[in-house]
């Protein structure tokens, strides 16, 4: 009953084909998508910079109407608005009569 030696060696070599197939598929899927992210990350940060100069323009533009007008509102006095239609007006104040004063005779409430 004793063995003295076992020969386990599978010849089929369709199933080793197969794994084969099968991992060099998923390195080839694995080095497209990593591709496509690396692609992807590059575009990002090229139009982040884009976007970066585009926004400081922006604030450079606002700091230069921003000193436009507070060197124009420097200039804007009583003469230049009574040359421009404007006339100056009297206050008139609103005053409120007393609670003795009122009759409630006719109240509707």
């Amino acid at each position: 009953m004793k063995i003295r030696s076992a020969n386990i060696m599978n010849d089929n070599m369709e199933a080793s084909s197969l794994v084969l197939n099968a991992m060099l598929t998923t390195l080839l899927l694995l080095g497209l998508s990593y591709t496509l992210i690396l692609g992807n990350m590059v575009f990002n940060i090229v139009a982040r910079r884009a976007l970066e100069k585009e926004a400081l323009s922006l604030s450079n533009e606002v700091n230069q109407l921003e000193l436009s007008y507070l060197n124009s509102i420097e200039n804007i006095d009583v003469n230049l608005s009574s040359k421009m239609g404007f006339v100056e007006t009297r206050p008139s104040f609103v005053t409120r009569k007393s609670f003795g004063s009122l009759s409630l005779v006719h109240n509707e409430i």
